[in-house]
């Protein structure tokens, strides 16, 4: 006897793996949030396992955005269940927003909805931080390597992680101290960027790209960025993730003769022109690059170029250096 043709109008359903891998979060932090605030599947299988139906899931992504703008645990799900009650066969009431307390004040969540594309940065975004939040590493690892991997690094970057990273991580880049979340999340960043970084076997540049940042920066992170970008060019760079001594690095740029120089800067203290100047000293034939918002056209040395954002960067470097020579 044939078993029974499922109706084409049921809805699919789906495990608690499937959608703990789907959003990015451990199947443990999804049961705990079944047991405190009733965000659970309310669907029930023939055995005792339950499934989630697609309004579940949604419901959880809605926990999710406020978890990233800030709501504890509990507001998110509060915010969730108002948006989306979990109700027989009632249509839900419409919700135009909510208002969180935060450490940073009030943030206002409205109702709209993000993006529903798989691959696209907004969802990978949100799967990013729930995983952060919930400290699973093996999560967010995987995550940054499948955003890297469909988006490429420049995409990744601007969409999905310096958004998080601006989020979670505020504390860590400006010497806050910042919390557990934000050294977790920005750790797993460097490993994913620096996977993202391949020794070149055949570059198209016969000496590195330099790339450092002014003494005493603490946000280096764009250089790994930039650095993984330049290798999608097939360009191999010389990175010096932590700052450098003004001596070291005009030692390191001399011995190196690299095609160019970028220095990065973040914070407009340590952003001194004169640092050029020393590095020019000698035999140094590259170009000199200045990147980062810390610093102003007006105060550079004339040879030396100002960059706009990493994309620009990565753009202007490889034109610079190569014109345009094919990258295949």
């Amino acid at each position: 006897m044939r078993d029974p043709v499922p109706s084409p109008s049921a809805e699919p359903t789906l495990p608690v793996a499937a959608v703990a891998r789907r959003l990015g979060v451990a199947p443990s932090t999804l049961r705990t949030w079944d047991r405190r605030y009733g965000l659970g599947p309310s669907r029930h299988t023939g055995g005792r396992h339950r499934r989630y139906g697609p309004s579940d899931v949604v419901r959880l992504e809605l926990m999710q955005r406020a978890l990233l703008r800030g709501a504890s645990t509990a507001e998110a799900a509060r915010y969730a269940l108002a948006h989306m009650p979990k109700a027989s066969n009632e249509p839900s009431p419409p919700v135009t927003e909510l208002r969180l307390e935060t450490t940073d004040g009030e943030v206002v969540l409205g109702a709209g909805r993000d993006s529903t594309d798989p691959a696209g940065p907004p969802r990978f975004a949100r799967q990013l931080s729930a995983a952060s939040l919930a400290m699973d590493v093996r999560a967010v690892q995987h995550l940054l390597a499948e955003a890297i991997g469909t988006l490429g690094v420049l995409d990744a970057w601007e969409g999905v992680i310096r958004p998080v990273v601006a989020a979670l991580g505020a504390g860590w880049r400006d010497g806050r101290g910042g919390s557990e979340v934000g050294y977790l999340l920005t750790e797993c960043v460097f490993g994913a960027l620096v996977r993202a970084t391949p020794v070149l076997a055949e570059p198209r540049n016969l000496r590195p790209v330099l790339l450092g940042s002014v003494p005493d920066e603490r946000d280096t992170l764009p250089l790994y960025v930039l650095a993984a970008a330049l290798a999608e060019r097939r360009i191999v760079t010389q990175l010096f993730g932590v700052p450098l001594p003004a001596d070291v690095l005009a030692v390191a740029v001399r011995r190196s003769s690299p095609a160019a120089v970028v220095l990065w800067a973040q914070r407009g203290p340590s952003a001194n022109p004169r640092l050029f100047t020393r590095i020019a000293r000698g035999r140094q034939r590259g170009r000199l690059f200045a990147c980062g918002p810390a610093w102003h056209a007006g105060d550079l040395p004339p040879k030396v170029e100002l960059l706009g954002d990493i994309r620009d960067a990565a753009e202007r470097v490889e034109y610079v250096l190569l014109g345009d020579a094919p990258r295949g």
